[in-house]
């Protein structure tokens, strides 16, 4: 085969890999345009509820860890597979059952499916393995449906009234527990769903998600450890709050329990919070290294 020949093949091959790029980032962009009014409104969802807020940081993030694999996608194999029609299916049967039953969160997830379908019929397995976690991240943009939120709220509002109550028991401060309601002598606090650690919750995972991929990065046991440690952490320092409101309201009254004071102590929880994860984060690479090193 002469130099001519071989240059011709692959440049082929090259002008293949361009088509099949750019017919991908064509259906990427009518997919965007199909559920545009979908991911509009999830948006305005973040711009009013303080629990998603966190929302805006998501895509940002993802397009940076897609950019993250660029040397691994320029040498992959573009061939597709069929095993994407899988994905792309769930993507369109979530579209249909939100569509028929007007439900919100199987609409915005049904786009994160399809994006995933998209790649892996179009691009291959190779590919997919490389943007599978980009992609996938997306997932924590979708707001949690009401009906779970209300189940998992609740149970939030007691652990942090009770942990809440404990803690000021322990500095001998007069208290009682009814319910999700904190009575002091002085007042009484009610441990509304705003309270319940939720936003912290949603917030902190993302966050442990985001810590364990740039900090423990081929560690995988360790990443599921960090991101599922967020869980009890966001719990934690949210009845660390309500206490901390509570030890306000004893002494200075319920004004000094509420407005910027409140806010702030939110940004101080949310802080330790972080210092916790980056601690946890310290102690999980001195014991892997301590096992490393020790004799087989």
């Amino acid at each position: 085969m002469t130099q001519e020949q071989i240059a011709i093949g692959g440049g082929s091959k090259l002008d293949s890999r361009r088509t099949v790029s750019y017919l991908t980032l064509g259906l990427i962009g009518l997919t965007l345009v199909v559920y545009w009014p979908i991911l509009r409104a999830m948006v305005e969802h973040w711009q009013f509820d303080p629990d998603y807020s966190h929302g805006f940081l998501i895509v940002p993030l993802a397009l940076y860890f897609a950019y993250e694999k660029k040397y691994e996608l320029e040498t992959s194999e573009v061939e597709g597979s069929w095993w994407g029609v899988a994905p792309l299916s769930i993507g369109l049967v979530l579209l249909a059952i939100g569509q028929l039953g007007s439900l919100l969160t199987p609409l915005r997830a049904g786009f994160v499916f399809t994006l995933m379908g998209l790649v892996l019929l179009l691009l291959g397995r190779q590919i997919f393995r490389s943007l599978l976690f980009p992609i996938a991240f997306l997932l924590l943009m979708v707001p949690l449906p009401k009906t779970l939120v209300n189940v998992v709220a609740f149970p939030l509002q007691l652990i942090a009234a009770e942990w809440a109550v404990w803690s000021l028991q322990l500095f001998n401060i007069p208290v009682l527990l009814e319910g999700n309601i904190i009575h002091l002598a002085n007042g009484r606090l009610f441990v509304a769903e705003a309270c319940s650690g939720l936003r912290s919750l949603m917030a902190l995972l993302t966050l442990g998600v985001v810590f364990a991929h740039f900090f423990r990065r081929g560690k995988l046991i360790q990443q599921l450890v960090l991101v599922t440690s967020t869980i009890p952490i966001a719990i934690a320092v949210n009845a660390m709050r309500v206490a901390l409101t509570g030890f306000l309201a004893n002494d200075y009254g319920q004004e000094a329990a509420g407005g910027f004071i409140h806010e702030f102590q939110g940004m101080i929880t949310f802080s330790v919070a972080f210092v916790l994860l980056l601690g946890e984060a310290k102690l999980l690479e001195r014991f892997g290294t301590r096992s490393e090193r020790a004799p087989a």
